[in-house]
């Protein structure tokens, strides 16, 4: 069952002034009118620690900073689909003014509430479909997969590296073969085996993928799903293991070589100020390392020196735009050249990846 939750920023604790009753009644008419109300549809739960987890780190964000100006409200664990539009339906009927769906599997139902409520603003995450009052935002998180990807590369020693997915779309293939990119950059030798689970959040799921990929020989993991089982599973295990969505070194400290994380605590600022300033328009963002919104965790200290200097050169060589994950040579899993030398994959191919880079062990299933 899903259950609303409310959080509001700190009531002001006294007037610098006594003032009449009639100035007092237009003082409070006026910071009613500067109120936002913002919603927040969660896809796990908020302790998944990792996606859902960054997400409301965001939200209380947004309430510290702007305190009065904000009223937020949250589902968590709505499952993508039916339940999901009536989520969504009832938080725009209850007055919310911007409201954020954070996972890829909402975005019809946002599009659909949307034209409900056409005075309400939507932000749907991961999401390649807008309206009128809807808007798209994404992290380039293939950045941070690419940079973790070289720290994979020169940890393993079985040259077996094993990857816990998720679902089979563009954001999970793309993050895939930028982690693969970085691993064959700098092991040339070595393979990423792939085990999907076809759940975002299923700790469960996750420990047996991992256990199945340690399994084949895997002695560094990795993943694209919410909990942090994976980390978990390598810490039991004796195996080396990269996180997802946040910093997830407290839950293995010795296995746990470093996480790709979000934070989407620049969006979200952003997007409530623009409500509340009444001038929100619809966008389609994709931040990445540049503006903060992807980036890596600190770096286990059993990595050595000279790997963590070069994964942090590449780092501030994305950053400044000087290379790109996707840059040429780039060949699919039969050795083909898809990108030439001197080209780079656009935007529009990232986010349409229906493909596995070489160096991906097994078939892409079908989404």
């Amino acid at each position: 069952m899903n259950t609303l939750k409310t959080t509001t920023g700190n009531k002001m604790k006294s007037l610098k002034t006594l003032v009449t009753a009639l100035t007092l009644s237009a003082t409070v008419m006026a910071q009613a009118a500067d109120n936002v109300k913002v919603g927040f549809v969660y896809v796990g739960p908020t302790g998944d620690a990792g996606w859902t987890y960054s997400h409301d780190e965001a939200r209380k964000y947004v309430v510290d900073q702007l305190g009065d100006k904000v009223e937020t409200s949250y589902v968590e664990s709505v499952a993508e689909g039916a339940d999901a539009e009536r989520v969504i339906r009832n938080l725009a009927a209850k007055g919310h003014d911007l409201i954020f769906t954070t996972s890829f599997g909402y975005m019809n139902p946002t599009l659909k509430v949307a034209k409900r409520f056409p005075k309400v603003k939507f932000e749907h995450a991961t999401g390649y479909k807008q309206s009128k009052n809807v808007g798209t935002y994404m992290a380039r998180a293939y950045q941070a997969r690419y940079l973790t990807g070289l720290v994979a590369g020169k940890m393993t020693k079985s040259n077996v590296i094993g990857y816990v997915a998720s679902f089979p779309i563009p954001e999970v293939i793309r993050g895939i073969n930028a982690f693969t990119k970085g691993v064959r950059e700098v092991n040339p030798d070595a393979t990423v085996k792939v085990v999907w689970v076809s759940t975002w959040y299923d700790p469960a799921k996750e420990r047996e993928a991992a256990e199945t990929l340690i399994l084949q020989k895997a002695d560094v993991l990795t993943q694209h799903t919410d909990s942090a089982a994976v980390i978990q599973t390598a810490e039991a295990k004796g195996k080396y293991a990269i996180g997802y969505h946040s910093d997830m070194s407290a839950y293995g400290s010795t296995a746990h070589l470093t996480s790709a994380v979000h934070d989407w605590r620049p969006i979200y600022l952003a997007k409530t100020k623009a409500v509340l300033n009444d001038n929100w328009t619809k966008e389609d963002l994709w931040y990445g390392i540049k503006e903060g919104v992807t980036d890596i965790a600190p770096l286990n200290d059993a990595i050595p020196a000279d790997v963590k200097a070069m994964v942090l050169a590449k780092k501030a060589a994305l950053k400044a735009g000087t290379i790109r994950v996707f840059d040429g040579p780039v060949k699919d899993q039969s050795g083909a050249i898809k990108v030439k030398k001197g080209a780079s994959l656009n935007d529009g191919d990232l986010k349409g990846f229906g493909w596995y880079v070489e160096g991906v062990e097994g078939k892409l299933p079908k989404s």
